[in-house]
């Protein structure tokens, strides 16, 4: 099975993972990593180096980071190009992780990465564009 290892800056991880579990249950292929201001990019490395001994890498590893060119980012990235089948996405979002958890069975890191990118564009969105309406068609006219 894909392991996923998300991390952040701050409580971003764990915040993740708890939503994520409220709504799909408990995911015993994703490991949750914070990034406190208080942590050096040392222990983050060997916080990601124990959870990639917790996981069978035979299917591949994904980080999913909060940001692009954090301590985070820099740490996986490092970790990824020292084996095949290790990917880094930044930019994660709730909606990401709820769309591919689920169907991560089966993917090759690569296929989850490819997935993943188009699920996190089109995760982002408006209200606007979502009603399918032009907002200053409707100047309400009046009021205070």
């Amino acid at each position: 099975m894909l392991g996923i290892i998300l991390s952040g800056h701050g409580g971003f991880a764990s915040g993740l993972e708890q939503a994520m579990k409220q709504i799909l249950g408990e995911q015993p292929q994703v490991i949750a990593i914070d990034f406190p201001a208080s942590a050096s990019p040392a222990l983050l490395t060997a916080q990601f180096e124990a959870a990639l001994a917790a996981f069978d890498e035979s299917e591949g590893v994904v980080f999913l980071i909060d940001l692009l060119g954090g301590t985070p980012f820099r740490v996986a990235s490092t970790l990824a190009m020292q084996k095949p089948n290790r990917e880094v996405i930044t930019g994660v979002n709730l909606q990401l992780l709820l769309e591919m958890v689920p169907e991560c069975d089966g993917l090759s890191s690569t296929e989850f990465r490819l997935q993943a990118l188009v699920c996190g564009h089109r995760g982002l969105t408006s209200l606007v564009d979502e009603m399918g309406r032009d907002r200053d068609a409707e100047i309400v006219e009046g009021g205070i």
